[in-house]
């Protein structure tokens, strides 16, 4: 029986994590694991778990990302980080909106557990670019969280470009721009699995930082109808 949700999963060196996110997913969601350059067992694990495995030998979140999306074949796509710091299990929550009309794309606003769950560098950059966002492109949020839920075939014809830390904005951007309906809600957000690529290391945040900032000029600049 064909999935009802293709979950995109980007992972580099997550072993450890892969079991526990894998066992978390709702029953007709299928696991699509982009191996994005692992130099530990991540491939194999997921496929011992039963996930479709893609391998983008391109770095970057945003080409894991997206050689996600364009393996996917399911109605709706669902995007979640592989280290164990987001549950798949509260995806339903994430797509039931998507699949009755409420809303075109759905962001999971991370919810921290525990004080340590979201490192403070992270938060505050977090913090800054949901200020920018409002400024800047006049959109409404308060995370730019890795959990979201959206139809495939929408998500296709953003044509989004980024391949780096700024494909999450990036689609952001191009949905408002294209009238989609977008909401927030609550998503538990829990310490992760081994080490951060991104936002849990200070380089990792100041990257991605720099990576959005330049997309949030290129919106301002747009020419508006």
């Amino acid at each position: 029986m064909p999935a009802s949700v293709d979950v995109v999963l980007p992972c580099l060196n997550e072993e450890g994590a892969l079991p526990w996110v894998l066992s978390r997913l709702p029953e007709g969601y299928r696991a699509i694991v982009v191996d994005n350059g692992s130099t530990d067992d991540s491939a194999a694990v997921a496929r011992a778990a039963g996930a479709t495995v893609v391998t983008e030998s391109r770095r970057g979140f945003g080409s894991a990302a997206h050689a996600g999306l364009l393996a996917a074949t399911a109605p709706i796509v669902a995007f979640c980080d592989a280290d164990a710091s987001m549950d798949p299990a509260h995806l339903p929550t994430l797509v039931a909106f998507v699949e009755h009309g409420e809303a075109d794309l759905v962001l999971g606003r991370r919810w921290p557990t525990t004080r340590g769950a979201w490192p403070l560098h992270a938060r505050f950059a977090n913090r800054a670019l949901a200020f920018l966002i409002r400024r800047r492109a006049h959109i409404v949020v308060r995370d730019l969280g890795p959990m979201r839920a959206a139809r495939r075939e929408g998500l296709l014809g953003l044509d989004l470009k980024d391949r780096r830390s700024g494909y999450p904005l990036e689609m952001l951007l191009r949905a408002n721009g294209e009238g989609w309906i977008i909401r927030e809600i609550d998503a538990p957000y829990s310490p992760r699995v081994g080490r951060s690529k991104v936002t849990g290391t200070l380089r990792g945040t100041i990257t991605a930082v720099k990576d959005m900032s330049a997309l949030l000029r290129e919106e301002r600049s747009r020419p508006r109808a």
